[in-house]
């Protein structure tokens, strides 16, 4: 099965819905965002990589920023932060070139690496897309973090491919039927930048009146 054009949602989209399920909604199905400071320091990372016309070549590397990548298998499209194409034997071919390279791609993350999955399955996604458009098997991709400065290379498991593929067919299968699903608390609440969207408190045992009431009481203090 391969989805249309029309039916391919965000690549990046995976990190959100691994996260919280309920975020991902909000922000893709009901289009609602708001950025606090790490979206931003976020924002400020990626905007020095994107640069779409950067294309560097020495030594038998070319560089690519902000490469377009899609799979109408996984329904999914996105842009690479940055692709390295590294001369091999075995490689693939690229327009205008006689030599056949390996392409992998480099996924900049702001921070430092993190306790889940969640920037692990973004660049997977990211290279299963690579192995659709060049038809060639990838072994790995590399996560940069802003804090520590240095690379992290993430492997091709099967287990995390089984992982994309699950969550790409739910992202569709919830996409379709514009479900956002409630609410599960966590730790992590305090940090979403759509805490005030999502208002979790409300999932609590709080009745709606009391959650209003102590708003307005805390706002007088």
């Amino acid at each position: 099965m391969e989805y249309s054009s029309d039916e391919l949602l965000q690549l990046s989209g995976l990190q959100h819905f691994l996260f919280c399920r309920r975020q991902w909604a909000l922000i893709h199905i009901e289009q609602q965002w708001k950025e606090n400071f790490l979206t931003a320091e976020g924002r400020e990372m990626h905007s020095a990589a994107d640069d779409p016309f950067f294309n560097e070549k020495r030594k038998g590397l070319i560089t690519s920023r902000s490469v377009p990548v899609v799979s109408y298998r996984l329904g999914l499209s996105g842009i690479c932060d940055l692709v390295e194409f590294s001369q091999a034997d075995h490689g693939v071919k690229l327009p205008g070139r006689r030599e056949t390279y390996l392409p992998i791609p480099v996924e900049y993350k702001h921070g430092q690496p993190k306790k889940g999955l969640e920037d692990e399955i973004q660049l997977i996604a990211q290279c299963l897309c690579l192995e659709e458009m060049f038809s060639f098997s990838l072994q790995y991709g590399f996560l940069f973090y802003g804090k520590t400065r240095r690379r992290l290379q993430v492997n091709i498991t099967q287990e995390l491919r089984e992982l994309v593929w699950q969550m790409s067919k739910e992202m569709h299968e919830m996409y379709k039927k514009r479900f956002t699903p409630k609410v599960k608390t966590s730790k992590a609440c305090a940090s979403c930048s759509l805490k005030e969207i999502c208002l979790p408190e409300l999932q609590k045992t709080k009745t709606v009146r009391e959650y209003i009431h102590t708003s307005i009481y805390e706002e007088d203090i």
